[in-house]
């Protein structure tokens, strides 16, 4: 079913294409077998009036010079000294620990294959 729809889809929109490049074929035949139309007459050039001259700027002023930092020759404070942090130790942990028992996964049923697939029937 879905691929009959599919392919009925397929033909109509090949269909439209070439009912569509039909028509474009025919406008652009029916434009080229216009007569020769007459040429349009150039029209007079606008006459651009001239800009103005840019006066001469005055010479750029020397600019005065920038300010420095002052400079300091004096040692900046030194950080204080961190607290050193004790170091935590564990417990030896005891060498025969008898680990616990996992229990069991329970068993799943299986699920019937309800579900009908396209492979032909079984042969007698």
């Amino acid at each position: 079913m879905a691929a009959s729809s599919n392919c009925s889809i397929l033909l109509l929109m090949i269909a439209l294409l070439a009912i569509s490049s039909i028509t474009t074929s025919h406008a652009a035949r029916s434009l080229l077998q216009l007569p020769n139309l007459p040429t349009i007459p150039s029209l007079p050039q606008p006459t651009v009036p001239q800009l103005p001259t840019i006066p001469n700027l005055p010479p750029a002023a020397t600019l005065p010079p920038l300010p420095t930092l002052p400079t300091t020759n004096t040692p900046l404070p030194s950080l204080p000294t961190l607290p050193s942090v004790p170091k935590m130790t564990l417990p030896p942990m005891p060498a025969n620990i008898p680990l616990p028992n996992m229990p069991s996964l329970p068993n799943i049923p299986t699920i019937p294959n309800i579900i009908p697939t396209n492979s032909p029937p079984p042969s007698n």
